[in-house]
């Protein structure tokens, strides 16, 4: 039976192929002999298979796919017959081709075309972020990929105005109004992915610019290995997590992998003798078994007020997003002082640094050294591409800055840029992390409103490495380089 080879697909079969104005029920897989290999979706395909196969001379040999494996060779295509867009509203007549747009009409107009192929391009890169963006002379595409921004393509300005109208149009937002912030959110299916989007846009200077958030439902949930976490700080991890009640606390600053790290402690927790619910701003995976709930504020159902109606919902273990106010701290240490477990995130630099934050927040110190089981620190590191490595020395300025800290590393793995890293030299993210136990000794510390300093010391004493260390212990491994960890960490 035929498989699909788009590698070996000539590139008068691509250029045939991209003729068709509507290609979503038929696409090419590969060729054998003068025989030209098809999957089809509907009996609609058939008749197109033929007639492409006909203007080859080749003769067609037609499979019927289900949906999910035709969107998957759809998917594998995609990169193949992408179409340049580059010059879009630099003419009057322009017009943008939608045939790699995945689960999309084929008959919309040209905005409409350039913005579902922005998504389905930025979701095939793993991009985490889209910026739609004005300049003084242009309107520019950036992707953010692994931490990252880059830029993507660049178009004429005339067309930034309907571009933001469409991407309103798709969040419900006022299209009228361009003169304040809008939020809004855009669920669709691209290929055989979910991808649940927010969107932001706010008036500049330059006009208004979009920013939407890519967040893949539809992707599995991770494990607290497979983000990174050593199995010493799982041990201390899961421990605490099989605690009856208390608050386990992950910090670091926005897109730090932080509530990844809570979903991979909800894996570990879903059973079906826990009654577990979240609340979350936005509801980043679903989970079955679980009772999640999204913040709405034009609701008034924020953190702080549904975590009062979670404690009468007979919880186990409660999610809260992110703590955010003096209200919800003080909500999250009261359930967690009446019997429930309680996670959540601060933004904040580190492990000890959370526990001030919480004391300026009004805090008093002795709820804190009461109720915290675990502060988790973290940051994320690009991890070097496997496929263009190379052994490289450490800079003698790199290891000045490393001997400060007591350590020292010879030599690292470091990407030398390839196409799969398109150029990087990096291909993914890891976690780095710091776990600090919150021991009978560190809660007289808190008590007593030590520094944050003297208890990260502490802690350090008792055992506890710093993300710093556990960032330097994967470049040993070859997973990241010096130079990613001390950026991550000495912010």
């Amino acid at each position: 039976m035929p498989r699909s080879d788009f590698n070996g697909l000539p590139q008068n079969v691509i250029n045939i192929y991209k003729s068709f104005i509507d290609k979503g029920d038929f696409v090419p897989v590969g060729i054998d002999d003068n025989v030209i290999n098809f999957w089809i979706r509907e009996d609609s395909g058939i008749l197109k298979a033929d007639y492409m196969a006909f203007l080859m001379n080749m003769t067609p040999h037609i499979e019927m796919k289900d949906k999910t494996e035709f969107l998957k060779a759809m998917e594998q295509i995609y990169d193949f017959i992408e179409e340049d867009t580059q010059g879009a509203g630099e003419t009057e007549n322009e017009t943008i081709d939608e045939s790699n747009i995945i689960g999309t009409s084929y008959n919309d107009a040209p905005i409409v075309k350039l913005v579902n192929q922005t998504i389905v391009r930025a979701v095939q890169k793993n991009a985490s972020d889209i910026h739609f963006e004005g300049t003084k002379g242009y309107f520019i595409l950036r992707f953010r990929i692994d931490g990252l921004l880059y830029d993507f393509k660049q178009f004429n300005k005339s067309i930034q105005e309907a571009v933001i109208s469409r991407i309103k149009v798709m969040a419900n937002l006022d299209i009228a109004e361009t003169r304040k912030p809008q939020d809004g959110a855009i669920r669709l299916n691209v290929g055989t992915k979910t991808v649940d989007i927010r969107v932001s846009i706010v008036p500049s200077i330059t006009g208004e610019k979009a920013v939407l958030r890519i967040l893949d439902t539809s992707r599995e949930l991770l494990s607290l290995s497979d983000i990174g976490m050593g199995e010493k700080n799982i041990d201390i991890f899961t421990h605490k997590l099989n605690y009856p009640n208390g608050i386990i606390l992950v910090t670091g600053p926005t897109g730090s992998g932080k509530t990844t790290t809570l979903y991979a402690a909800l894996k570990k927790l879903a059973t079906r003798d826990k009654n577990i619910i979240t609340i979350e701003d936005p509801i980043e995976y679903r989970i079955d078994g679980i009772t999640q709930v999204q913040v709405n504020e034009k609701l008034n159902l924020n953190f702080s007020n549904a975590l009062k109606y979670f404690l009468r919902q007979d919880p186990d273990i409660v999610l809260v997003g992110e703590i955010r106010d003096a209200e919800t701290a003080k909500t999250a240490i009261s359930a967690s002082l009446t019997g429930h477990l309680v996670l959540s995130t601060v933004h904040t630099t580190d492990a000890s640094t959370t526990l001030a934050r919480l004391i300026d927040m009004g805090i008093e110190p002795f709820l804190l050294a009461s109720s915290i089981l675990l502060i988790i620190g973290q940051r994320l590191v690009r991890k070097v591409c496997p496929y263009c490595s190379k052994t490289a020395e450490t800079p003698s300025e790199i290891n000045d800055i490393l001997e400060g800290y007591g350590m020292r590393v010879e030599s690292y793995k470091k990407g030398q840029g390839c196409e799969k890293c398109r150029g990087s030299g990096f291909s993914g993210r890891v976690g780095i992390f710091e776990i600090m136990e919150i021991d009978e000794d560190i809660k007289k510390m808190i008590i007593g409103k030590a520094d944050a300093k003297e208890i990260e010391k502490a802690a350090v004493n008792k055992g506890m490495k710093t993300m710093l260390e556990d960032g330097m212990d994967k470049v040993k491994e070859g997973i990241t380089t010096p130079e990613e960890v001390l950026l991550a960490t000495r912010l």
